[in-house]
């Protein structure tokens, strides 16, 4: 993702932070949220990086059905809406995750890949 492209998604994201928030969440994506959650009690998973996690509404979701949650963000207007809910969140690109030393038995992302142009994302992936 390009530098102009990354400085445009930061600003609108830092700009509609709080209405964002504000927003409740479509039925279809609690639905989604549900069905992983389910997927990691079953595989007995215990740690979660959320990769854009907006506003940190999922991520505190997780939280508080037990999971340590660390979330990631571009913009950080929604790591300080994520840090307000009592999550550990750092501004970060989800294409630059390798100064994270720590180890996640899971990976959580929903919507966000959809900024990545197609060639970056197999190296995000990875």
């Amino acid at each position: 993702m390009g530098i102009d492209l990354r400085s445009f998604l930061r600003e609108a994201y830092n700009t509609k932070a709080q209405e964002r928030d504000d927003t409740a969440i479509h039925e279809w994506k609690l639905e989604e949220r549900g069905n992983f959650l389910s997927l990691l009690a079953q595989e007995k998973k215990k740690t979660l990086l959320e990769i854009g996690a907006g506003s940190g509404k999922d991520s505190a979701f997780f939280q508080k059905q037990g999971l340590n949650v660390f979330c990631t963000d571009l913009s950080p207007e929604m790591v300080k809406l994520c840090q307000e809910k009592g999550l550990d969140a750092k501004v970060m690109d989800f294409a630059n995750l390798d100064s994270l030393n720590n180890s996640f038995d899971s990976i959580y992302a929903l919507s966000c890949l959809l900024h990545l142009p197609k060639e970056e994302l197999p190296s995000v992936l990875n």
